[in-house]
């Protein structure tokens, strides 16, 4: 009987430390070790082989652009690194100098520059040099700078189904001009916006815009515009454990207080239906459980403290395996 409790109470106290506990008011137990897998009080040493046994990197989905994969037994301090470095220095290129010989619009040289800068090119910069620091237009290189034109002018339509022609400026108007022999060794014809629809401006009739642009490598550390990713973060893996059967009415009401496809109602006893967890993985933590007094002590909501769910949005530079990888 003693070892039984004794092993009850370490599986106990093994899911207490791996896991932090969401209560009504309050988030407990959120305190982490300086190294993953060790705890308070540990006397255990750093074992490589066990280490590279209980680390994990898990791809659960990826396209082009998007990517979403599992970080297993790290230490927060890893992941967020790793968040960090995607963010601020992997580079990329963007907009630094834009010439505007016209620009009639409504929207401010300074305001329009400013967008310029942020459009995301699929320019690789691993082809490229970071500029010097005196760098101008005039000074670069073609492996240090790119250069684009954009040139276009509002006209009233003499087609009855529109009023306006090139009323709206778009990423597609915008032409690449390259620079020395870099048509040959980029391997591509348009290192430019992979979406051609995105809006630059607005036009009407007399306005026009006459623009040349020049785009160098960089880092996020220097600018946003720089920044490979749309979005990079994560978040732990919540756990969700129905401690009491809940069936009929109460089911039904406990399916409503998580994502949809978290909870699933199943055949239970006696033909009624039976809540059972099927994917909390999905779950947006919302804690709604609390909000019925005969349901809050029939489910523990949890989150697994070494197991991050890490997503990846490339700008389209780079593939986001890729850029994962440079920031490893």
């Amino acid at each position: 009987t003693s070892t039984r409790d004794k092993n009850i109470r370490m599986e106990l106290e093994k899911q207490f430390k791996n896991k932090i506990s969401l209560k009504e008011f309050e988030v407990v137990n959120t305190s982490s070790s300086n190294v993953a897998g060790n705890f308070f009080g540990s006397q255990k040493g750093f074992n490589v082989k066990e280490a590279s046994e209980s680390l994990k990197v898990c791809v659960v989905k990826m396209d082009r652009l998007d990517m979403e994969f599992d970080m297993v037994g790290y230490d927060p301090a890893i992941a967020n690194a790793l968040r960090r470095i995607l963010l601020s220095d992997i580079p990329s290129m963007a907009i630094e100098k834009v010439h505007m010989y016209q620009n009639t619009s409504i929207m401010q040289d300074e305001v329009l520059a400013h967008r310029l800068g942020l459009l995301p090119l699929t320019a690789d910069p691993c082809l490229f040099s970071y500029p010097p620091a005196d760098w101008s237009p005039e000074s670069g290189t073609a492996k240090d700078t790119l250069d684009f034109s954009l040139t276009i002018k509002c006209t009233s339509s003499s087609d009855p189904t529109k009023q306006y022609n090139n009323d709206h400026v778009l990423t597609k108007h915008m032409e690449w001009v390259p620079r020395g022999d870099q048509e040959k060794w980029m391997g591509t014809t348009d290192p430019g916006c992979a979406d051609k629809d995105i809006l630059i401006n607005k036009l009407r009739p007399g306005h026009e815009m006459e623009i040349k642009m020049f785009a160098v490598k960089g880092t996020g550390r220097d600018h946003a515009k720089f920044s490979p990713v749309a979005t990079a973060f994560y978040r732990m893996l919540p756990s969700i454990t129905i401690t009491k059967p809940v069936v009929g009415e109460a089911a039904v009401r406990l399916q409503n207080c998580f994502s949809p496809g978290v909870i699933e109602l199943q055949e239970g006893p006696g033909g009624s239906k039976q809540a059972v967890v099927v994917n909390e993985r999905i779950d947006s933590c919302s804690r709604n459980i609390y909000r019925y007094e005969d349901l809050r002590e029939c489910v523990t909501l949890e989150k697994v403290k070494d197991h991050f769910i890490f997503t990846v949005e490339s700008v389209g530079s780079n593939r986001p395996d890729d850029l994962v990888s440079m920031a490893w």
